[in-house]
């Protein structure tokens, strides 16, 4: 793999950088500084001007709406990206439900549901967790039963990101409690705006309102709502899964995270000797450096038309451990100004302004998309057989 870029990836790195300074508007750079997430507004408006210049599916075919780069120019794109202050895109329609319905899903759903993804006018969220079923994902109870044309769902969903914010849900229902766990899980495409469905905010430790508890109470939903065939959901799951490993790895973040951190011990009023501070950062650096080229090494493989494999896995291990990392050292490089909780101030000698709350939010990034216990097992068995 060569690790230098190319005059035209130098060429492609620059028009991006250009664009994205021309485009990413200051209240979206601000609430980036601060560590903050956008509101849905933001939020949208981002992903609906990708959406126009055709970047918003990056990793989609061409004939989907994808802009048919290279591995190398997805890798630029998001560096470039991070690097300005944009916020990543919801993963929930571009990289996770996008990809299971042009590979598993019939072409009246493509038709019907991929535009508006591609686009960015259609916000997804993912009722996979259950109260008893995060982790252990195949012992999960929501039901649908089949009646006539349509299923009736029944159930309860958790951690339930953006729930509040989404137009649809995929979400995995039991339709045979009489077979095999894994046997009898189905994948369901659900109208959020449905009778029957009622949406509980849970504010997690950092204050704000991302997650949500959902529940289904007799909610119709279209058999042709159904993505591959009943009893398939679980496979449907497991490739669903892998792309989203592979994206909370966050790499292109944690670049802009330890920039950040750079420009905060700089700017820092502190009169101590900031030489271990500027050690630890370039041990972060060199941390960053091994996991971008694995990250770099993994996405390139899929260009050769190779399937994601156990690195999926230890992209999401490494990724996410390291993500805490970064925060807990911007916690305590900070000291005493990090301590902040809520300042409004704006960016400046106080960059550490709300650490501690980036720092609680990501005590649960080793969790979510599949605790970090269970990717070790999941290597263990791919790996060594065990």
């Amino acid at each position: 793999m060569n690790l230098e870029f190319t005059r035209e990836e130098l060429e492609f790195q620059q028009s991006i950088r250009d664009w994205m300074g021309a485009h990413v508007t200051e209240d979206i750079r601000r609430c980036s500084a601060l560590g903050e997430m956008p509101a849905k507004e933001q939020q949208q408006k981002w992903e609906q001007l990708l959406g126009k210049q055709g970047w918003l599916a990056l990793t989609w075919p061409k004939q989907y709406g994808g802009p048919g780069w290279t591995a190398t120019q997805r890798y630029i794109f998001d560096l470039e990206r991070a690097m300005v202050g944009a916020p990543p895109t919801s993963p929930f329609g571009v990289a996770m439900v996008g990809p299971v319905l042009y590979t598993f899903g019939s072409q009246e759903q493509k038709d019907r549901w991929l535009p508006g993804i591609v686009s960015g006018e259609l916000l997804w969220c993912q009722g996979y967790s259950e109260p008893n079923a995060g982790s252990d994902l195949a012992s999960l109870k929501t039901r649908a039963e089949r009646k006539d044309d349509h299923y009736l769902v029944n159930g309860q969903k958790v951690w339930t990101t953006q729930a509040h914010w989404a137009d649809m849900m995929f979400c995995l229902v039991r339709t045979d409690p009489a077979v095999k766990q894994q046997q009898g899980i189905s994948f369901l495409l659900i109208d959020m705006k449905t009778p029957g469905i009622e949406v509980r905010p849970i504010y997690s430790i950092d204050g704000h309102h991302h997650l949500n508890e959902v529940y289904f109470t007799d909610v119709r939903v279209p058999l042709n709502n159904l993505v591959g065939q009943e009893g398939m959901g679980w496979t449907i799951a497991k490739y669903l899964l892998t792309h989203e490993r592979t994206t909370i790895a966050g790499v292109a973040d944690s670049r802009h995270e330890i920039a950040r951190l750079k420009r905060a011990v700089a700017e820092s009023p502190c009169s101590y000797d900031k030489s271990q501070a500027w050690q630890r950062i370039a041990e972060l650096e060199i941390e960053l450096m091994a996991l971008e080229y694995t990250n770099f090494r993994t996405v390139a493989a899929t260009d050769e038309g190779q399937p994601f494999g156990p690195e999926s896995s230890g992209l999401k291990i490494k990724g996410t451990e390291f993500q805490q990392k970064v925060s807990q050292a911007m916690v305590e490089l900070g000291g005493m100004m990090s301590l902040t909780w809520d300042n409004q101030k704006t960016v400046g000698s106080d960059i550490f302004n709300r650490a501690t709350r980036r720092y609680n939010f990501l005590r649960a990034c080793t969790i979510y998309g599949g605790s970090n216990e269970i990717q070790k097992n999941v290597l263990a068995k791919m790996l060594l057989g065990l």
